[in-house]
């Protein structure tokens, strides 16, 4: 991804046209689309290579699984388009890694979740975020996810990954968090959702978060 607006729009409808109205719409004001299980799951898989011609598509899955099927899941993810997928750390190193090696080897970025955004990540995983963060570092990741709607612990991952990983931040808008506040945090990317494809105008929703972005950079 190029670092032009600085967001990421999480694109969680279930309409296939109307996913791909949304992206025309705001195509100059994200640096990439991110799909889920709820768009891939009511549309199909090729939803992924028809999103790819307006932004870079990361592909939201939060793999969790051993080495051998996170690296079939990716394959099937990349051969339709995808240029990231997000996968979860706690499956342990052998299971990052296997999707990082496949990934580099076909020009492709893996993100690692160090925690969620919802305030049930903080029963189980924000105790392991720290540590999540150190071995996506150390399998050399492309980047990691970490909260926008707790600043502190973008802060803290930040200090943990240093500058060679990118931070791509989800919650800002209907979650409660500032895209502002997690670009001066330590966020390369934030992610927004509901607060652009449930807009009347999405182009005009997308402007109004970029101009939030800028006075955090």
């Amino acid at each position: 991804m190029e670092k032009n607006t600085r967001l990421i729009l999480a694109l969680d409808v279930l309409d296939g046209d109307e996913a791909l109205r949304i992206s025309g719409d705001v195509a100059g004001y994200v640096d990439a689309i991110k799909v889920g299980y709820p768009l891939i799951l009511a549309t199909g898989l090729g939803i992924i290579t028809e999103l790819s011609k307006y932004a870079p598509i990361i592909a939201d899955f939060k793999v969790a699984d051993i080495p051998n099927t996170n690296r079939l899941i990716c394959e099937q993810v990349f051969r339709a388009g995808a240029d990231a997928v997000i996968i979860q750390g706690f499956t342990g190193h052998d299971s990052l890694r296997s999707c990082v090696e496949l990934a580099k080897s076909s020009n492709k970025d893996i993100f690692v979740v160090t925690e969620m955004s919802h305030p049930g990540a903080l029963d189980f995983m924000q105790a392991a975020g720290g540590a999540i963060a150190k071995m996506a570092a150390d399998e050399k990741a492309s980047g990691v996810v970490a909260p926008a709607t707790r600043p502190e612990r973008v802060r803290k991952i930040r200090e943990i990954i240093g500058n060679e990983l990118t931070i791509i931040s989800p919650g800002v808008g209907a979650q409660g968090g500032s895209a502002s506040d997690a670009i001066k945090a330590g966020a390369d990317w934030v992610i927004v959702g509901r607060s652009i494809y449930l807009a009347e105008e999405p182009a005009r929703a997308a402007a109004d978060i970029v101009a939030d972005i800028k006075t955090g950079i």
